[in-house]
């Protein structure tokens, strides 16, 4: 694994255990199982691969990028939304989770390519 690759998924833990930090410290009614679902909620995004690989890598990269996730939790917070900011800590948890585990945000030439380089079995 190279270094820049290897930071970026040490990025990702932390991204992802500041995110359920947050959360936690954001949430004030949002049960167990309901936090479970929104944190895999990103995932629907997959879905976009039906309409092919440039369709499915823009729905996949515009929901996975640690801005949106940052961006609904700093609205949460100013407006004070409590539940939008729990909302947006889940969301960055969700994508740092993924680029720990190495699923980078995904080409438009295939689910498998990332820009933090090929992820299932090589051929």
């Amino acid at each position: 694994m190279a270094r820049a690759v290897l930071w970026q998924r040490v990025e990702g833990f932390i991204i992802f255990a500041a995110g359920l930090a947050l959360f936690w410290h954001a949430n004030g009614t949002m049960p167990w199982w309901g936090a479970i679902l929104i944190f895999f909620a990103p995932d629907l995004t997959f879905l976009g691969y039906l309409l092919g690989p440039r369709i499915g890598a823009l729905c996949y990269n515009a929901v996975h990028i640690y801005a949106f996730g940052t961006a609904l939790f700093a609205i949460g917070l100013i407006l004070p939304i409590p539940l939008l900011a729990a909302l947006g800590a889940l969301w960055l948890a969700h994508s740092g989770f993924d680029r720990m585990l190495g699923y980078g945000l995904k080409s438009p030439e295939g689910f498998a390519i990332t820009h933090l380089g090929r992820i299932g079995k090589q051929s």
